[in-house]
Parts: structure tokens; C-alpha cells; sequence
């Protein structure tokens, strides 16, 4: 099989710049996967936006969330999560912009899915997610 396909959702509002880094930072990492970059390139009416981007979700084998700070209140990720779950497309976090722990979470993403960003936990994170869900 090719590289697994991963979305990445990410707390436009606070965490642009590490969704830039994490996504630059694959290309010259061995993590075993290809992030395509699907964020919305301008603002859609909502229910365009949740077509467009559960379609886009259904099509990756894994979506990554990148939990910063402020990511309970993202409630664009709340429903990308939400999506993945619909689609049986494995979900897991990264912490990003000093969230750790005691951060809150969006709903929908448990704790024990998210990991500090290393990219040989990553790498294993999405070895296993490919024997869950729709990779089975």
C-alpha cells in the first residue's frame, strides 16, 4: 500500500503556524504517510463546507488533530472529529503550542489518543491506526 493519507485538523484560529510546521516538518521526517492539504482556501456557506470536507475525510486512512490550547472551543474540529468517527477513520492527537495533559479536549478525542510531537511515536501512532477502523 501506499503512504497512508492523514487529514490534519487544526484550531484555525490558534494554530496555524503549527499545522504549517507539523505538515513542512513530514516532508523531511520518515513518518510513513502523505498529508494532502485540504483546509478550506476560503469561507463556504456550512453545509458546503461539511460535504466538502467529510467527503475529504472519508478518502484518508487517519486524521490527526493537532491539540493546542484552545482546541475545546474549535468547534470546526469538533465536527471533523465527528466525521472521522461517521467514516470509521481512526482519530489521534499531537499535542502542539504547549498544550499538554491539562488542556482541554474537543469533544470526541479521548486523552489516551494524543501523544507529544515525536515523530518516531507518530510513526508508530500511525502503524497502528492502520490495523483499525477502515484499515482493517
Amino acid at each position: 500500500m501506499a503512504d497512508p493519507r492523514a487529514f490534519i485538523s487544526f484550531d484555525f484560529d490558534h494554530n496555524e503556524a503549527e499545522k504549517i510546521l507539523f505538515v513542512g516538518q513530514t516532508k523531511n521526517s520518515r513518518t510513513p504517510f502523505a498529508i494532502e492539504d485540504w483546509s478550506s482556501k476560503s469561507s463556504l456557506p456550512q453545509s458546503q463546507w461539511e460535504r466538502i470536507i467529510s467527503d475529504k475525510i472519508k478518502k484518508c486512512n487517519v486524521l490527526i488533530v493537532l491539540v493546542g490550547k484552545t482546541m475545546a472551543t474549535a468547534t470546526g474540529v469538533v465536527k471533523e472529529i465527528a466525521f472521522a468517527k461517521e467514516a470509521d477513520v481512526p482519530v489521534f492527537g499531537v499535542y502542539v503550542g504547549g498544550a499538554d495533559t491539562s488542556s482541554n479536549l474537543p469533544n470526541g478525542l479521548q486523552r489516551n489518543r494524543i501523544i507529544s510531537w515525536e515523530w518516531d511515536k507518530i510513526a508508530n501512532v500511525i502503524d497502528q491506526a492502520m490495523k483499525e477502523g477502515k484499515n482493517r
